[in-house]
């Protein structure tokens, strides 16, 4: 059965060199309270880009470290869990199996896909290095956001279960796949744009890319 490994959150702190406020440093607690606006006591800068009840927790498989650390050597002391910015950490749960709109129950808790994470230039800036999140998002090793359907406490070793897929469920690194691609076939965009987990966000700006290409 998979667990839940550990679990992170934040404050606010300085981000190198210019010393922006993020709340991608974060600490393991073996505990926290999931309400529909994310983690207690953890923290966004920019709620524009993180946070929000369509960001509400982010999960990262601890797998993925390994291959981070291989392709960047020299920092593989410093990829390790939590050190993306994630809420919560697992094995066995990965991009290639979890899918847009699955609904997990941790504990008491109960959690619904919405969207992947889009790594920005905070996790660069983090690590020191150009283009470490360009990379995340090509290997589709971002990890992925939950919206909060039943609130309650996790706590470390919490079994993680998945309660429901869709009935064409697509998973993350196929999103990825097709999202990154120069020209895509609408067919697939649509296809992912009928999700009905997928955050509305997403699906407009799927929208005006698959029109864009059928205009095209």
């Amino acid at each position: 059965m998979t667990t839940l490994r550990a679990i992170f959150i934040g404050s606010l702190s300085p981000l190198p060199p210019e010393g922006q406020p993020t709340g991608i440093f974060k600490r393991p607690v073996e505990s926290a309270e999931i309400t529909p606006a994310g983690l207690v006591g953890d923290h966004q800068a920019d709620r524009r880009f993180h946070g929000g009840p369509e960001k509400a927790v982010h999960h990262y498989a601890a797998e993925s470290y390994a291959r981070l650390a291989a392709d960047h050597p020299a920092l593989a002391a410093a990829l390790v869990p939590g050190s993306l910015g994630e809420n919560l950490s697992t094995q066995g749960w990965t991009e290639d199996n979890v899918h847009i709109g699955d609904v997990f129950r941790i504990g008491p808790v109960c959690l619904q896909v919405s969207q992947p994470r889009s790594p920005c230039w905070k996790i660069d800036h983090r690590f020191g290095v150009d283009d470490l999140s360009r990379g995340i998002a090509a290997a589709a090793i971002t990890g992925w956001y939950y919206r909060v359907l039943v609130p309650g406490r996790v706590a470390v070793g919490d079994p993680v279960e998945r309660l429901a897929q869709e009935a064409d469920p697509i998973s993350i690194s196929r999103f990825w796949q097709v999202v990154l691609a120069h020209r895509p076939d609408p067919k697939d965009l649509a296809r992912i744009a009928a999700s009905d987990g997928l955050d509305a966000a997403w699906r407009a700006k799927i929208a005006k890319r698959m029109d864009w290409l059928n205009r095209g």
